[in-house]
Protein backbone atom coordinates (compact mmCIF):
# COMPACT_ATOMS: atom_id res chain seq x y z
CA UNK A 1 0.00 0.00 0.00
CA UNK A 2 0.90 3.45 -0.62
CA UNK A 3 2.38 5.85 1.71
CA UNK A 4 3.87 8.35 0.21
CA UNK A 5 2.58 11.47 -1.24
CA UNK A 6 2.77 12.73 -4.71
CA UNK A 7 5.13 14.97 -6.33
CA UNK A 8 5.18 19.18 -6.40
CA UNK A 9 5.36 20.62 -10.26
CA UNK A 10 6.03 24.74 -10.50
CA UNK A 11 4.84 25.66 -14.07
CA UNK A 12 5.49 29.41 -15.00
CA UNK A 13 4.00 31.36 -17.84
CA UNK A 14 4.10 34.69 -19.32
CA UNK A 15 0.90 35.71 -19.24
CA UNK A 16 -2.73 34.20 -18.11
CA UNK A 17 -3.67 32.97 -22.01
CA UNK A 18 -0.24 30.89 -21.47
CA UNK A 19 -1.66 29.75 -18.38
CA UNK A 20 -5.22 28.88 -20.53
CA UNK A 21 -3.58 27.17 -23.33
CA UNK A 22 -1.29 24.92 -20.64
CA UNK A 23 -3.98 23.90 -18.50
CA UNK A 24 -6.30 22.60 -21.60
CA UNK A 25 -3.41 20.18 -22.72
CA UNK A 26 -3.26 18.93 -19.18
CA UNK A 27 -6.49 18.56 -18.54
CA UNK A 28 -7.35 16.88 -21.79
CA UNK A 29 -4.12 14.29 -21.23
CA UNK A 30 -5.22 13.66 -18.12
CA UNK A 31 -8.57 12.81 -19.44
CA UNK A 32 -6.69 10.46 -22.14
CA UNK A 33 -4.95 8.98 -19.55
CA UNK A 34 -8.00 8.02 -17.13
CA UNK A 35 -10.68 6.74 -19.30
CA UNK A 36 -7.93 4.65 -20.75
CA UNK A 37 -7.19 3.11 -17.29
CA UNK A 38 -10.74 3.06 -15.97
CA UNK A 39 -13.27 3.93 -18.14
CA UNK A 40 -14.05 7.52 -16.33
CA UNK A 41 -12.79 10.55 -15.66
CA UNK A 42 -13.74 12.10 -12.33
CA UNK A 43 -13.51 16.11 -12.03
CA UNK A 44 -13.49 18.46 -9.73
CA UNK A 45 -14.17 22.54 -10.60
CA UNK A 46 -14.20 25.72 -7.98
CA UNK A 47 -15.39 29.03 -8.64
CA UNK A 48 -13.63 32.11 -9.35
CA UNK A 49 -11.45 32.82 -12.14
CA UNK A 50 -11.19 28.75 -12.98
CA UNK A 51 -13.95 28.40 -15.56
CA UNK A 52 -12.72 31.60 -17.80
CA UNK A 53 -9.13 30.11 -17.94
CA UNK A 54 -10.35 26.46 -19.19
CA UNK A 55 -11.51 28.45 -21.47
CA UNK A 56 -9.38 26.89 -24.55
CA UNK A 57 -11.31 23.03 -23.56
CA UNK A 58 -13.99 24.32 -25.61
CA UNK A 59 -11.97 24.59 -28.51
CA UNK A 60 -10.47 22.95 -31.13
CA UNK A 61 -8.59 20.70 -30.98
CA UNK A 62 -9.65 19.74 -27.54
CA UNK A 63 -13.74 20.36 -28.00
CA UNK A 64 -13.98 17.53 -30.98
CA UNK A 65 -10.98 15.05 -29.50
CA UNK A 66 -11.92 14.62 -25.76
CA UNK A 67 -14.43 11.84 -24.64
CA UNK A 68 -16.83 14.01 -22.88
CA UNK A 69 -19.15 11.07 -22.38
CA UNK A 70 -17.06 10.10 -19.92
CA UNK A 71 -16.53 12.74 -17.86
CA UNK A 72 -17.74 13.33 -14.00
CA UNK A 73 -18.18 16.69 -12.84
CA UNK A 74 -18.26 17.75 -9.32
CA UNK A 75 -17.59 21.25 -7.74
CA UNK A 76 -14.89 21.66 -4.86
CA UNK A 77 -17.10 24.30 -3.31
CA UNK A 78 -20.28 25.44 -4.20
CA UNK A 79 -22.65 28.94 -2.62
CA UNK A 80 -25.47 27.85 -1.17
CA UNK A 81 -27.55 29.48 -3.59
CA UNK A 82 -30.20 29.24 -6.33
CA UNK A 83 -28.39 27.44 -9.32
CA UNK A 84 -29.66 29.59 -11.45
CA UNK A 85 -28.39 32.50 -9.02
CA UNK A 86 -25.05 34.99 -9.98
CA UNK A 87 -23.29 33.60 -7.29
CA UNK A 88 -23.63 30.34 -7.71
CA UNK A 89 -20.27 27.92 -9.13
CA UNK A 90 -22.88 26.00 -11.30
CA UNK A 91 -24.27 28.99 -13.11
CA UNK A 92 -20.55 29.66 -13.88
CA UNK A 93 -19.37 26.81 -14.75
CA UNK A 94 -22.22 26.07 -16.80
CA UNK A 95 -22.15 29.10 -18.56
CA UNK A 96 -18.44 29.22 -19.51
CA UNK A 97 -17.99 26.01 -19.63
CA UNK A 98 -20.48 22.80 -19.15
CA UNK A 99 -23.04 24.39 -21.97
CA UNK A 100 -20.54 24.00 -24.35
CA UNK A 101 -19.19 20.31 -24.47
CA UNK A 102 -21.68 17.19 -24.66
CA UNK A 103 -21.06 16.23 -20.43
CA UNK A 104 -24.19 14.06 -19.35
CA UNK A 105 -26.34 16.32 -17.29
CA UNK A 106 -26.46 12.67 -15.19
CA UNK A 107 -23.19 13.12 -14.68
CA UNK A 108 -22.69 16.78 -13.43
CA UNK A 109 -23.80 16.94 -9.31
CA UNK A 110 -24.65 20.11 -8.43
CA UNK A 111 -25.87 20.89 -5.37
CA UNK A 112 -29.21 20.25 -3.77
CA UNK A 113 -29.75 24.30 -3.98
CA UNK A 114 -33.56 23.53 -1.86
CA UNK A 115 -31.77 22.81 1.24
CA UNK A 116 -30.10 24.80 3.88
CA UNK A 117 -26.32 24.92 3.73
CA UNK A 118 -26.32 21.53 6.61
CA UNK A 119 -28.53 19.72 4.71
CA UNK A 120 -26.92 21.05 1.41
CA UNK A 121 -23.60 19.68 2.73
CA UNK A 122 -25.15 16.10 3.95
CA UNK A 123 -26.74 15.58 0.89
CA UNK A 124 -23.75 16.08 -1.00
CA UNK A 125 -21.79 13.86 1.14
CA UNK A 126 -24.18 11.03 0.89
CA UNK A 127 -24.19 11.11 -3.30
CA UNK A 128 -20.68 10.63 -3.03
CA UNK A 129 -21.01 8.04 -0.77
CA UNK A 130 -23.10 6.16 -3.07
CA UNK A 131 -20.82 6.70 -5.90
CA UNK A 132 -17.97 5.20 -3.81
CA UNK A 133 -20.83 2.21 -3.52
CA UNK A 134 -21.63 2.03 -7.08
CA UNK A 135 -17.29 1.64 -7.70
CA UNK A 136 -17.64 5.61 -9.96
CA UNK A 137 -15.67 6.46 -7.44
CA UNK A 138 -12.72 4.68 -5.69
CA UNK A 139 -11.29 5.04 -2.19
CA UNK A 140 -7.85 5.96 -1.81
CA UNK A 141 -5.48 3.43 -0.34
CA UNK A 142 -3.62 6.17 1.89
CA UNK A 143 -6.14 7.69 3.26
CA UNK A 144 -9.81 5.95 2.90
CA UNK A 145 -11.76 9.06 1.12
CA UNK A 146 -12.64 9.31 -2.04
CA UNK A 147 -10.25 9.18 -4.80
CA UNK A 148 -11.20 12.18 -7.84
CA UNK A 149 -9.17 11.94 -10.76
CA UNK A 150 -8.56 15.73 -11.04
CA UNK A 151 -8.98 18.76 -8.91
CA UNK A 152 -8.96 22.28 -10.32
CA UNK A 153 -8.04 24.78 -7.41
CA UNK A 154 -8.03 28.59 -7.41
CA UNK A 155 -6.47 30.33 -4.34
CA UNK A 156 -7.42 33.97 -2.74
CA UNK A 157 -4.99 36.04 -1.31
CA UNK A 158 -6.14 35.05 1.80
CA UNK A 159 -4.43 31.63 0.87
CA UNK A 160 -8.45 30.26 1.36
CA UNK A 161 -9.04 26.93 -1.14
CA UNK A 162 -12.29 25.64 -1.98
CA UNK A 163 -14.14 27.67 1.21
CA UNK A 164 -12.17 26.53 3.79
CA UNK A 165 -10.66 30.13 4.88
CA UNK A 166 -7.45 30.30 7.37
CA UNK A 167 -9.72 32.14 10.29
CA UNK A 168 -12.56 29.54 10.02
CA UNK A 169 -12.43 26.02 11.76
CA UNK A 170 -13.63 23.87 8.76
CA UNK A 171 -9.94 23.76 7.69
CA UNK A 172 -9.12 21.25 10.51
CA UNK A 173 -12.38 18.63 9.92
CA UNK A 174 -10.72 15.46 9.54
CA UNK A 175 -14.05 12.92 9.57
CA UNK A 176 -16.68 14.62 6.89
CA UNK A 177 -16.48 14.78 2.89
CA UNK A 178 -18.11 17.56 3.12
CA UNK A 179 -18.51 20.30 5.79
CA UNK A 180 -20.18 23.94 5.54
CA UNK A 181 -20.43 27.48 6.33
CA UNK A 182 -22.71 30.00 7.31
CA UNK A 183 -20.35 32.81 7.87
CA UNK A 184 -17.95 32.39 4.89
CA UNK A 185 -15.67 35.89 5.30
CA UNK A 186 -16.47 36.64 1.47
CA UNK A 187 -19.93 36.35 0.50
CA UNK A 188 -21.77 35.25 0.04
CA UNK A 189 -21.63 33.68 3.91
CA UNK A 190 -23.40 30.04 3.03
CA UNK A 191 -21.33 27.50 1.60
CA UNK A 192 -20.71 23.96 1.45
CA UNK A 193 -17.45 22.69 1.12
CA UNK A 194 -14.73 19.28 0.50
CA UNK A 195 -12.94 18.67 3.64
CA UNK A 196 -8.84 18.78 3.00
CA UNK A 197 -8.80 15.04 3.21
CA UNK A 198 -10.81 14.40 0.27
CA UNK A 199 -9.16 17.27 -1.57
CA UNK A 200 -5.96 15.72 -0.82
CA UNK A 201 -7.11 12.14 -1.70
CA UNK A 202 -6.99 13.77 -5.36
CA UNK A 203 -4.97 11.93 -7.75
CA UNK A 204 -3.75 15.14 -9.18
CA UNK A 205 -3.96 18.45 -8.25
CA UNK A 206 -4.17 21.58 -10.22
CA UNK A 207 -3.53 25.17 -8.64
CA UNK A 208 -4.32 27.80 -11.30
CA UNK A 209 -3.46 30.92 -10.01
CA UNK A 210 -3.13 34.48 -12.24
CA UNK A 211 -2.68 37.77 -10.81
CA UNK A 212 -0.71 40.00 -9.06
CA UNK A 213 -3.04 40.07 -6.08
CA UNK A 214 -2.00 36.42 -5.20
CA UNK A 215 1.93 37.08 -5.39
CA UNK A 216 2.45 37.33 -2.13
CA UNK A 217 0.63 34.29 -0.57
CA UNK A 218 1.80 32.17 -4.30
CA UNK A 219 5.25 32.82 -2.46
CA UNK A 220 3.56 31.99 1.27
CA UNK A 221 2.27 28.62 -0.42
CA UNK A 222 5.09 27.19 -2.05
CA UNK A 223 7.74 27.84 1.11
CA UNK A 224 9.53 30.84 0.05
CA UNK A 225 7.96 33.28 3.03
CA UNK A 226 6.45 33.13 6.26
CA UNK A 227 2.86 34.12 6.41
CA UNK A 228 2.36 37.41 7.98
CA UNK A 229 0.46 35.69 11.59
CA UNK A 230 3.01 33.32 11.09
CA UNK A 231 -0.03 30.56 10.86
CA UNK A 232 0.10 28.84 7.95
CA UNK A 233 -2.80 29.09 5.67
CA UNK A 234 -4.96 26.64 3.83
CA UNK A 235 -3.13 26.57 0.55
CA UNK A 236 0.06 25.50 2.39
CA UNK A 237 -1.71 22.16 3.20
CA UNK A 238 -2.68 21.68 -0.09
CA UNK A 239 -0.98 17.55 -1.68
CA UNK A 240 -2.26 15.66 -4.37
CA UNK A 241 -1.54 11.53 -4.45
CA UNK A 242 -0.16 11.66 -7.27
CA UNK A 243 1.23 14.95 -8.35
CA UNK A 244 0.13 18.73 -7.79
CA UNK A 245 0.83 21.04 -10.06
CA UNK A 246 1.01 24.71 -9.77
CA UNK A 247 0.11 26.63 -12.94
CA UNK A 248 1.12 30.51 -12.42
CA UNK A 249 1.49 33.56 -15.14
CA UNK A 250 3.84 36.27 -14.41
CA UNK A 251 2.18 37.83 -12.29
CA UNK A 252 1.33 35.40 -9.57
CA UNK A 253 4.81 34.40 -10.09
CA UNK A 254 6.64 38.01 -9.20
CA UNK A 255 7.43 37.06 -5.40
CA UNK A 256 9.01 34.31 -6.60
CA UNK A 257 11.68 35.55 -8.66
CA UNK A 258 13.35 37.82 -5.90
CA UNK A 259 12.48 34.85 -3.35
CA UNK A 260 15.70 34.24 -1.49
Amino acid sequence: MATQKGKKTVLKFDSEEDVSKALAKYTADLSEKFIKQKGSFTVVLSGGSLIDTMRKLVEPPYKDSIEWSKWWIFWVDERVVPLGHDDSNYKLALDGFLSKVPISFSNIYAINDKESPEGAAADYEARLKKLVESKVLPLSAISGFPKFDLMLLGMGPDGHVASLFPSRPHRHEKERLVTFITDSPKPPPPRITFTFPVINSASEIAMVVTGAEIANMVDVALGNASPPDGIPPPCTEVSAEEELTWFLDKDAASKLQTSG
